[in-house]
């Protein structure tokens, strides 16, 4: 016999209640990383910690050098900065932050498949921008409570 805590209507579920439901601990997964992985990236474009002994630059298209003012390296560092904002959109309103995530994802792979031809990236970057629409359809269900919000973190089918 159980005796788990059933939630009456209106009551906010807790969070171990939440993560029963699958699609909300896949939720928080993909809100956590796609809050992180932007800092982080953003955070490398003033250090280039993660492209050593290279620049970022090498991943930029030359189209896009002469689009923009400044010099590559310059044109990194804004990229930096809006790969910040990103992640923090992402933690702060996932609903919209997810979106925007996928939108600077699309770009990145119009970047890398003119420019440079870093292919692998672009495949690479398309699943990660596929795990950002997903973040936000997510974040839309764990909005309206048809995600993680149910009883017990389970509502049974009929």
């Amino acid at each position: 016999m159980s005796t788990r805590h059933a939630h009456q209507p209106g009551e906010t579920p807790v969070l171990a209640d939440q993560l029963k439901d699958p699609a909300y601990s896949a939720y928080l997964l993909l809100r956590t990383v796609f809050t992180i992985a932007p800092i982080v990236m953003g955070l490398d474009k003033f250090f280039n910690f993660l492209t050593h002994p290279h620049h970022w630059n090498m991943y930029l298209a030359g189209w896009i050098n002469d689009l923009v003012p400044g010099t590559a390296d310059q044109c990194m560092y804004a990229v930096g900065v809006i790969e910040i904002a990103a992640g923090i959109l992402v933690a702060v309103a996932p609903r919209i932050g997810a979106w925007v995530v996928a939108a600077w994802l699309a770009g990145i792979i119009l970047n890398l498949v003119t420019g440079p031809g870093f292919y692998d990236v672009a495949l690479r970057d398309f699943g990660l921008l596929v795990g950002a629409v997903a973040l936000a359809r997510l974040a839309q269900g764990a909005h309206s409570g048809s995600v993680g919000g149910s009883v017990g973190g389970y509502t049974p089918r009929t």
